[in-house]
């Protein structure tokens, strides 16, 4: 080999162990950065007329399990959707309060037919007929008080759906930018590492919102699916269409056209069901929280209150009121209709004929809500009518909860039971979610860059590096001594 051989060959070598350094070092500084693949630098022997001639750096290589990728990304979107959902149902739990909680509704309940029995022996006590509206009106505005919770909730999922459609178009914007940035430079012959840790990082962002499929196409390009089906990026970036709603009640649905529901390219697709593509992360969970779980807890409030309204209306039980007229608890202050149970539980009111506060009077608790004038104020019939329709076991005329011969307590022990039931499981679900999503990511992380390893390669480098500055070094001796050789 000749000495020009091997300075050249001492050169590649120097620059390959450069370009290695580098690549580690950069693998030692982002060990801990969100979506950083390790690289390592590719050589191989550089060949000039049939002989070696040192050392040719190949290019950059990403090391990334792309299996292990997937099933991390179905984990992630699986935890976003069992927290959400498990988050609502704990309110709805909170919201209607344990038995033994100071507000709840058991407690209201229990209050109030407390008031009852103590009316009931005095009769002529005006502290207990006030006693009988104060507890009443507070069972009402506590039926009220989870309504007006649960709508909220709706409409802040409302919003967050608007959000995350934005977010997701957003990204799907710019990775279609980074698809047209990859492919120009991957056919330039670039090193594109950088760009595909981004663009890991932007499906990472989309996978939790919508767990997707990443089908690799040429020149380092992506196509991006739906785990439905949908297409969301290939060449193009899909358009999602939302819009959010200013105020939600309880009768807005989106089957009624109410409330929005979701179109990407302008065509609707289903929220729920097993036909929607959106299933699985958190956009998914929001649409279940806003037109189906809310619902449903809606409805078994509502389901209550039109218990309770049916109860004190009962054919018979005040001899004073007129055929259909509202009993003690009625829809927003007349007579309630069966077609409008829906959002029945936020218009509960006390009749205005037994509250003072109405410009009512509180003899008619214990003469009947029609009488004109008071009676024997010994008389505690009605009274003890009212505790008794409280107590019954009777059969639901709602739909709300399984059919049965239920007493008002017990149908607020349901309610609680039907809450508790429900946020356990869901939460059972959400561990269960939330450990597998760390089992993965922990071996991704396992998979990825050992720190240990790239400091114990960087000091072969070290000497690689070493080895070919002293053959450089040796060779400019030796050009040195030819020319002072022929002076």
């Amino acid at each position: 080999m000749s000495i020009t051989s091997a300075l050249g060959s001492a050169l590649t070598g120097l620059s390959a162990a450069s370009r290695q350094a580098e690549i580690l070092s950069s693998n030692v500084a982002n060990a801990s950065t969100p979506g950083y693949a390790r690289r390592e630098v590719g050589l191989s022997a550089a060949i000039l007329a049939g002989s070696g001639q040192g050392v040719s750096v190949t290019g950059i290589t990403r090391e990334v399990d792309r299996q292990l990728l997937a099933e991390r990304r179905l984990a992630q979107a699986g935890d976003g959707d069992r927290s959400t959902r498990s988050d609502f149902l704990r309110l709805v739990e909170t919201t209607i309060g344990s038995p033994d909680s100071a507000g709840s509704l058991a407690a209201r309940l229990a209050a109030f037919d407390q008031a009852l029995i103590e009316a009931a022996g005095r009769p002529d006590s005006q502290t207990r007929l006030q006693g009988i509206v104060t507890t009443a009106r507070s069972l009402a505005d506590g039926l009220a008080s989870a309504t007006a919770n649960i709508q909220t909730a709706r409409a802040t999922a409302d919003r967050q759906i608007s959000t995350e459609v934005g977010r997701l178009n957003s990204t799907l914007a710019q990775l279609q930018e980074l698809n047209v940035e990859l492919r120009s430079f991957s056919g330039a012959g670039r090193d594109v590492s950088a760009l595909l840790d981004e663009r890991q990082r932007l499906v990472d962002t989309i996978s939790a919102i919508v767990p997707v499929r990443e089908i690799p196409r040429d020149l380092n390009q992506i196509a991006l699916f739906t785990t439905g089906g949908v297409m969301l990026l290939e060449g193009s970036a899909a358009v999602l269409g939302f819009t959010s709603s200013n105020t939600i009640t309880p009768e807005m649905t989106q089957a009624l056209g109410g409330l929005s529901g979701l179109t990407i390219n302008g065509r609707p697709y289903d929220t729920a069901g097993t036909a929607s593509p959106i299933l699985g992360g958190t956009l998914g969970a929001l649409f279940a929280v806003r037109d189906d779980l809310a619902i449903t807890a809606q409805g078994k409030l509502d389901a209550i209150a039109r218990d309770l309204v049916d109860r004190f209306s009962a054919t018979g039980l005040d001899p004073s009121l007129a055929p259909g007229a509202p009993g003690l608890f009625t829809d927003a202050g007349t007579g309630f209709l069966p077609v409008n149970e829906t959002g029945l539980a936020g218009r509960l009111r006390l009749n205005a004929a037994a509250d003072p506060e109405q410009g009512g009077a509180l003899f008619r608790l214990r003469d009947g809500l029609g009488a004109t004038s008071e009676g024997p104020p010994g008389n505690g019939t009605l009274l003890s009518a009212l505790h008794a329709a409280l107590s019954a076991a009777g059969p639901l005329a709602s739909p709300g909860f399984t059919q049965g011969n239920r007493s008002f307590a017990m149908l607020i022990g349901d309610l609680h039971a039907d809450a508790s039931a429900h946020r356990l499981g869901a939460q059972s679900e959400q561990s269960f979610a939330a450990a597998r999503l760390t089992a993965l990511t922990d071996l991704e992380a396992q998979n990825g860059i050992d720190t240990d390893r790239e400091m114990q390669s960087l000091l072969v480098i070290e000497k690689n590096y070493s080895a070919n500055a002293r053959v450089i070094q040796a060779a400019s001796d030796m050009i040195d001594t030819l020319l002072r050789l022929g002076r």
